[in-house]
């Protein structure tokens, strides 16, 4: 049988009649996630587990019958990872949304892959502990963030995904359920499968379970806004920061375009001087956390001498209310960038010192495509940015092929924290090592002989 719809009532003899979705049963919310570029598609049935035990029975019984299986969480991605097929399963882990420890001695928290970084946080304050990713959306899952490494604003400081999951559970295509890692915090016996599965995209297996390294929670911040005369300067500036041992919890860069949209339709007020808005063509943005307060002033002062050598035209320090609607507001860039039209997103990331180099055959590829690029970026770990408005598909294929081949020249590579899911699986497979992608291959079907866990992203 190759149609999920004739196993509708064995899925809800495993997770009830009320948890088995189909027809227009099915809302369009599991048809995609937020990728500009790929087809909605609806799914044949949405299940929706509560246990690890009824995820695993749902892989058996689509394993048995060879039926494609699409896991999701909160949908806030960006490369259509959860893209499903029509005539597949969508698991969905909206039920799966326990906080199962918290663990104060080891500092780490245990949680169920549909937990959200809001409903994380929240549990976490209390215990004056962090857990410190946050890709700009606070409605993302542990489990989406799992699937996809997902990076975000504090990886300059804390690191991506992969640096803070430790352990996981999960339920393989057959059906059987292994742990992963744990409580530890460091491990040298065999392979390191906890980091294989992160940032698989739900394709080698789906995770049931999470074992997170939690942090300190600071109680000081401090942000500083720098505007350059352009981009160039920004970017040349970021080694310089980074390397000063100031150790900044957030390292941004925002062109003027972006900037301008950002604070117009965000109402944000920053006190930038008129004259410095008319000269400046980028902008750094900059916080700061300390557990104590004079030495958060401490770094602040360097820091501000710093950028002033660095060429900076002025330094503000931003108050609390400018600081937050400010890092809010870039937040939220995807969704300006998305208002405005623009019809794709790419998440490039180089060397950060490549930055310049890059930014600068950016600019070029836009000019001689006739396309417009204009963007922000997580400039203290080289990850760029970019909102790409050409309409025309054909050249905004080429456009993006050549931009993602900039960047790999470079040292680089086509994501850094959104994935490759559907939307960038043809640049993987034109750009990339065709070697690594056969290993890849192979590590699949080790995982997935038939092939029915999220087939189509990543690789074909």
């Amino acid at each position: 049988m190759s149609d999920a719809v004739g196993l509708v009532d064995e899925l809800a003899t495993i997770v009830g009649s009320e948890h088995t979705l189909t027809g227009d049963a099915i809302s369009d919310d599991y048809a995609h996630d937020e990728a500009l570029t790929v087809t909605w598609t609806m799914p044949a049935v949405v299940a929706r587990p509560g246990t690890t035990a009824q995820v695993a029975a749902i892989l058996r019984l689509a394993s048995a019958h060879d039926v494609p299986v699409t896991a999701r969480g909160s949908g806030t991605g960006l490369s259509g990872a959860c893209a499903p097929e029509e005539s597949g399963i969508v698991v969905s882990f909206e039920r799966m949304n326990r906080i199962l420890e918290i663990d104060d001695d080891n500092h780490v928290a245990v949680v169920e892959p549909g937990v959200t970084l809001e409903q994380l946080d929240a549990a976490l304050a209390p215990h004056g502990l962090v857990y410190p990713v946050f890709p700009g959306e606070y409605s993302a899952s542990i489990g989406g963030n799992v699937a996809t490494n997902a990076g975000g604003m504090r990886a300059v400081k804390y690191g991506v995904t992969r640096h803070h999951v430790i352990g996981l559970e999960v339920a393989l295509v057959s059906g059987d359920i292994i742990r992963t890692g744990g409580k530890i915090v460091k491990t040298s016996t065999g392979y390191d499968l906890t980091q294989l599965i992160v940032g698989s995209e739900g394709t080698l297996a789906l995770v049931t379970e999470a074992t997170l390294r939690l942090y300190p929670r600071a109680e000081h911040q401090a942000t500083v806004l720098a505007p350059f005369p352009t981009v160039e300067a920004v970017t040349a500036a970021v080694p310089r920061i980074v390397g000063s041992g100031i150790g900044p919890l957030i390292l941004e860069y925002i062109d003027v375009l972006t900037m301008t949209a950002m604070t117009a339709s965000f109402g944000v007020e920053l006190g930038v001087a008129p004259e410095i808005k008319e000269t400046a063509l980028a902008y750094l943005v900059v916080m700061m956390e300390q557990t104590d307060a004079d030495r958060l002033d401490g770094d602040v002062a360097r820091l501000a001498g710093q950028l002033a050598e660095l060429g900076a035209l002025d330094v503000y320090v931003l108050p609390p209310q400018a600081a937050t609607e400010l890092i809010d507001a870039r937040e939220k860039a995807f969704w300006l960038a998305k208002a405005n039209g623009a019809d794709d997103i790419v998440d490039v990331v180089v060397p950060r010192a490549a930055i310049p180099a890059f930014m600068a055959r950016v600019a070029e590829l836009a000019e001689t495509s006739g396309s417009w690029i204009a963007g922000c970026g997580h400039a203290g770990d080289g990850n760029v940015h970019l909102g790409v408005f050409q309409p025309d598909e054909t050249a905004r294929h080429q456009l993006l092929h050549d931009v993602f081949a900039a960047g790999m020249a470079l040292g680089g590579v086509i994501s850094g924290e959104h994935g490759i899911g559907r939307e960038k699986q043809p640049y993987l497979a034109a750009l990339e090592d065709p070697v690594k992608l056969d290993l890849m291959r192979r590590i699949k079907t080790a995982f997935d002989p038939s092939g029915i866990l999220n087939p189509g992203k990543i690789f074909t």
